[in-house]
């Protein structure tokens, strides 16, 4: 039997000789190249946190201590120690999340994937301690320096460093990356810091006799009178000085915290001994551990881009991808696009938030290094500075994972669109992403928008049109814009019909009579961005049960274009589909615009439920919600008969619609009154 496989629960760690946990060192660093190469997942993050995370769980007695994790995706170790060894499905429908989970495990705390939240649990979780007398509980944050760039983080040091007897310990795993390479004064001031080892000094420093004994001193030189005053502010000065210059961590001990560190974070032994001190302390204490993301594994430390921040399916091997596809990403079009206007505009810049190959701006990057900016893990500054750079004559584009805009929404609304600057944000990974899960899903941005006055919205459906908008966003100089698109493949260009005189497309039309369409189509279908195959297979499904549709793509879906108001107005029912929630969203605006013109047609909002929805595959993700063809073309196909509401517009005697909407008393009125004339005997 391997030593993993003993070890079910993080008491089994405590009987282990230094030589089994060695062993089982490898054995976990095995076990994840082995199982993630095979489903993909977060690799490298967790090669380098093992002995990090073994320290923590020999030290602290979770889930008495509670052991929270900044962004997550580094919880794979802590997964396995804590019993959960089935990572064949990892990420997969049912599997395990790559994410700590409370469903799986009473050791998981924190769901949230995003980055530098940790530190204000903490603060909360050791205040509610304290605050109920439960004075023997720990909190243990591990929290990534890139993390420590995000502004909430140090909103929440500031916080728990004023109360000396709080029982924090703060592991940093400083390995010099977010998924990029930290960048930021930050991040200097952690490289100053690792080259100088005090661990001895530090055992001195956190054990409580030493602060009682200067405070002592402290009392006895401060009254002692004004020669005493005097020595007591020269020693403290020199002492000041000196510790500055051996180990210039100020910034830590400036905010009333103890600093331990830095300390070989892949040294189980030192770690262990680093967090004993500062268990032992008993107030808040920074622990810096220096490690190497993808420690262990020659192909994830070799890889410059990200050491495996996260893979696909890939050789365990060599690390290579076995992917086959060939298919052109979202990501890759606007990369592509993005350098070829920055190339022939000098005022476009590209800012990102410590993901510069993952949105794109790489190859901008590349060829114009001065107009990129890495703001680190801070979306808020990221939009407040863009609306300070287009003030000062410059057009920024601030490319962000959709989940991410959540964080910088009131810099969005307040400093960019109350001051109409000229910001264009690219939304990647927009809608169901799939494997990441709830807090990963781009699903929130379509109806936060709504409210923003002024902002323009564009949702290109295939490459053609990321093209074309991304070009419409950046001429755009007084007032905000944003694109937005999901993530994997662009797939095949969806041609339009026509386009209308407001730039709107229509992608089809089904069944009717020719030259009548406006008094004859049934159904409107508004297809929101990547949504346009799914309509247009909804209208097909549609036709074969004779029922007529006109299948449009506003591009721009704010401000909700005129034509898309006019045609809903020769519809009988019309059906916005859109990969956002639908409380609130693209739906919801059109139905507003519609009543505020004087169309009374039906509508029916087809998006996602305002619910968290677990990982799994973009497609299952979408069927577990009803967001099908099948499911869609049923629904409106009941509206249409009369059978489910929203009831599409009753068909007069002669064929045409009347000019009001009115709901049918009973189904059976409904029946009769809503069938097409083509199918009303």
């Amino acid at each position: 039997m391997s030593v993993l496989e003993r070890v079910s629960g993080p008491d089994d760690l405590a009987g282990l000789s230094r030589a089994e946990l060695a062993r089982l060192a490898e054995e976990i660093r095995e076990f994840l190249v082995t199982h993630v190469s095979a489903t993909g997942g977060h690799l490298g993050p967790n090669l380098g946190v093992v002995e990090l995370t073994l320290a923590v769980h020999r030290v602290f007695d979770s889930p008495k201590d509670s052991v929270v994790f900044d962004t997550g995706h580094q919880s794979y170790v802590h997964k396995l120690l804590t019993g959960r060894k089935n990572f064949d499905t990892l990420r997969q429908e049912g599997g395990l999340a790559g994410y700590p989970d409370r469903r799986e495990s009473e050791h998981d705390i924190v769901e949230s994937s995003h980055a530098s939240s940790s530190l204000s649990w903490a603060d909360g979780i050791s205040r509610g301690y304290a605050m109920t007398g439960q004075h023997d509980r720990h909190t243990v944050v591990l929290v990534g320096d890139g993390a420590l760039t995000g502004g909430m983080a140090w909103e929440a040091v500031n916080n728990i460093a004023s109360d000396r007897d709080r029982k924090v310990v703060i592991v940093v795993n400083d390995n010099g990356r977010s998924y990029a390479p930290t960048v930021g004064g930050f991040a200097n001031h952690l490289a100053e810091l690792q080259a100088s080892v005090q661990q001895g000094v530090d055992a001195v420093r956190t054990d409580r006799r030493y602060e009682q004994a200067l405070g002592t001193v402290k009392d006895l030189l401060q009254h002692s009178g004004p020669v005493g005053e005097m020595v007591y502010r020269g020693l403290h000065g020199m002492k000041q000085g000196l510790k500055d210059v051996v180990v210039p961590q100020g910034i830590f001990e400036d905010l009333g915290m103890k600093y331990v560190g830095p300390v070989d974070g892949h040294d189980l032994e030192a770690v262990e001994q680093a967090l004993g001190n500062a268990k032992n302390y008993g107030g808040p204490v920074i622990v810096h551990a220096i490690t190497e993301k993808g420690h262990g594994y020659g192909p994830a430390t070799a890889h410059q881009d990200d050491q495996f921040h996260a893979v696909g399916v890939i050789d365990p091997v060599t690390g290579r991808s076995t992917a086959t596809s060939s298919e052109r990403s979202w990501t890759a079009v606007f990369r592509d696009e993005i350098a070829r206007i920055a190339d022939e505009r000098e005022d476009v810049v590209g800012i990102t938030g410590a993901m510069l190959i993952p949105v794109g701006l790489q190859k901008m990057q590349a060829a114009h290094p001065d107009r990129v900016v890495d703001v680190g893990i801070a979306e808020q500054h990221a939009i407040a500075m863009a609306a300070g750079m287009a003030y000062g004559g410059l057009h920024p584009v601030v490319a962000l994972y959709a989940t991410f805009l959540n964080r910088g929404f009131d810099q969005l609304l307040m400093d960019v669109a109350l001051h109409r600057a000229g910001v264009t944000v690219v939304l990647d990974r927009a809608g169901v992403t799939g494997p990441d899960g709830p807090s990963h899903h781009g699903m929130w941005d379509l109806a936060l928008l709504q409210i923003v006055p002024g902002l323009h919205l564009a949702a290109p459906r295939d490459e053609p049109t990321l093209v074309e908008e991304l070009r419409e966003a950046v001429a755009v100089d007084d007032a905000p814009t944003v694109v937005r698109y999901p993530k994997g493949s662009v797939g095949t260009p969806v041609p339009a019909v026509e386009r209308l005189v407001d730039g709107v497309d229509v992608l089809a039309r089904r069944g009717g009579e020719s030259g009548t369409e406006g008094a004859r189509r049934d159904v409107l279908l508004v297809s929101v961005g990547a949504m346009s195959a799914l309509a247009l297979d909804v209208a097909d499904r549609l036709e074969a049960h004779g029922v007529s549709s006109t299948v449009v793509d506003p591009r721009w879906v704010l401000p909700v274009p005129a034509s898309v108001i006019e045609l809903a107005a020769q519809h009988r029912i019309v059906v916005v589909v859109e990969d956002g929630v639908r409380a609130g969203g693209i739906g919801s605006r059109i139905r507003q615009e519609m009543r505020a013109a004087g169309v009374d047609t039906a509508l029916n909002e087809v998006g996602l439920p305002t619910e968290f929805l677990q990982h799994g595959s973009r497609s299952q993700v979408l069927a577990r919600v009803g967001l099908t063809a099948q499911r869609v073309a049923q629904d409106t196909l009941a509206s249409v008969l009369g059978t489910r509401v929203p009831y599409a517009r009753p068909v007069d005697g002669d064929g045409t619609t009347s000019g009001q909407g009115t709901v049918p008393e009973t189904a059976e009125d409904a029946r009769g009154a809503s069938l097409p004339r083509s199918r009303r005997g």
